[in-house]
């Protein structure tokens, strides 16, 4: 496999464990990216452009990252926060009125920032253009019925994130979230991320395509528990369900799916960016730049939700927006807040190391928190430092 880029001196585990991810673990094209203490320490990509394709992947190459969409695009909430122009103590409502009806009315906002608002499924799955229009994700969830007491348990909004974020942050600032997070963040940041991907962008977005792990893999075919297998196979299970909020499932290469914007699912950029981006939520990066003041990134890391998950099935862990580490999805250390994609992409910050990571992948892999290959880059990362 021929593998671009660089490391620095002390990082090369990282290149042996993506390279590996090739010749193991199935990847086709792909790209990793590490900073460290504000300073690219691991800038890495190979294979093809598209899933099924024979196009090489570039230095600019991007790529949709599902739910790791959901770890960046929760820095605007927070940045407002840091701004005075959002409390997280705040009941939704107070923000947007149609949002209290059907018990929601104390909903806070750190309860939906967290998992905790109780209403991961709608009644009706939207259709790919109804959940992209702006409008209708609003009103469904607005109209939804709880499924659980809010705020008394959590469990994983895969869905629904997109449409209560996006109103959320409407209500507050006049301005769709993907617009503020390309004004105030990204673009003065200089990341190549976007939640609604501009038409100029587009050419360089590689096709994505499920793929199954290689024989080679072995440990990979693990099944997973009878439990969490149960819940997926039921069609009436919440976990089915919340997954299911789109339906049919979106064409994830379809330029106008491309185009929207959903906050929980269809962000697209390179590792690079999300290393970056990560960075400097943590502190300064290259040039200067930062996205937190000090205490917005421990409020980041902080527990908000932990332990049953009425949507994973499993133990998770979540601060306002982000997935915490834990078994179900780790990271590199206790200290660290990022969000994982289905399908293999990751992203996370952990401030006691000074680390910014990012892995995008286009060959989606049916696992949905913790990828093997993510997890091998982990591994290898935590053994540099």
């Amino acid at each position: 496999m021929d593998i671009q880029g660089e490391v620095a001196e002390g990082f090369e585990p990282v290149r042996d464990a993506f390279v590996r991810n090739f010749e193991v673990l199935g990847d086709r094209g792909a790209a990793v990216a590490v900073y460290r203490d504000g300073r690219k320490v691991v800038d890495l990509w190979g294979g093809t452009k598209d899933a099924e394709g024979a196009e090489p992947w570039t230095a600019d190459t991007a790529q949709i990252v599902r739910s790791a969409t959901k770890g960046v695009a929760a820095a605007v909430p927070l940045l407002l926060h840091q701004r005075g122009l959002l409390d997280l103590d705040a009941p939704v409502g107070s923000y947007w009125p149609e949002f209290k009806t059907g018990g929601k009315e104390r909903i806070l906002v750190r309860d939906l920032l967290a998992h905790r608002a109780g209403v991961p499924v709608i009644d009706r799955g939207l259709t790919a253009a109804e959940a992209a229009d702006g409008v209708s994700g609003a009103h469904a969830v607005a109209a939804q019925q709880p499924f659980w007491e809010p705020g008394t348990e959590h469990g994983y909004h895969a869905q629904t994130y997109s449409w209560l974020l996006s109103e959320l942050v409407l209500r507050v600032t006049g301005r769709t979230l993907g617009c503020v997070l390309a004004e105030e963040m990204t673009e003065p940041l200089g990341v190549d991320f976007w939640i609604g991907l501009p038409e100029t962008e587009a050419q360089r977005v590689g096709r994505v395509a499920p793929v199954d792990p290689p024989e080679s893999a072995g440990m990979l075919r693990t099944r997973p528990r009878r439990n969490v297998s149960e819940a997926y196979a039921d069609p009436d299970s919440l976990t089915r369900r919340a997954f299911r909020a789109i339906d049919p499932l979106p064409d994830e290469n379809d330029p106008a799916y491309r185009a929207a914007e959903l906050p929980a699912s269809n962000g697209i950029g390179t590792a690079r960016a999300l290393a970056r981006f990560y960075g400097a939520t943590i502190g300064v990066v290259e040039d200067g730049a930062r996205i937190f003041t000090p205490a917005t990134t421990a409020l980041a890391g902080r527990e908000l939700s932990s332990g049953p998950d009425r949507v994973l099935v499993v133990n998770t862990r979540f601060g306002p927006g982000y997935m915490l580490h834990g078994p179900a999805s780790p990271l590199l250390s206790p200290a660290s807040f990022g969000h994982p994609g289905r399908g293999g992409s990751l992203a996370f910050a952990d401030p006691d190391a000074g680390i910014g990571f990012g892995y995008v992948t286009n060959a989606l892999a049916k696992s949905v928190t913790a990828d093997p290959r993510a997890q091998a880059l982990v591994r290898a990362l935590r053994s540099a430092l």
